[in-house]
């Protein structure tokens, strides 16, 4: 009776070992994708911080030229004035658009995590009958 027993017990401990590594595993993968989460917080926020200065900044500039424009040419034509005011100021926000639409386009994904998930199952693949 010994020896089932005793088989049994190997078995047992053989699950525990894999079940132990696989979650030290989980564990660690979680911890990985944690810190890129992170990362990419204080980036978006740093990136948003900087954007809103830069578009505060670029508003405050592109009123004062309107008005300069605008004193500067009231009497001559004011309506071709705002005309090519409103011309300029449409095609710079259509380039600001497009290059939003590029940038979210070349967005990437936390690569070392699902890098990282990939090889786990390639081993576990190569492992496991």
């Amino acid at each position: 009776m010994d020896k089932p027993t005793n088989g049994l017990e190997k078995l047992a401990s053989a699950v525990g070992g894999f079940g132990k590594a696989l979650l030290a595993m989980g564990e660690n993968r979680l911890e990985l994708w944690l810190v890129e989460v992170q990362e990419e917080r204080e980036l978006l926020l740093r990136t948003g911080l900087l954007a809103l200065g830069v578009a505060t900044l670029s508003l405050l500039a592109l009123m004062t030229f309107t008005a300069a424009i605008c004193v500067l040419f009231w009497e001559r034509c004011p309506g071709t004035a705002l005309l090519s005011l409103t011309a300029i100021y449409a095609l710079g926000a259509g380039f600001l658009f497009w290059r939003l639409t590029c940038l979210r386009r070349s967005a990437k994904q936390p690569s070392a995590t699902l890098d990282q998930l990939r090889k786990d199952r390639a081993y576990w693949e190569s492992r496991l009958p």
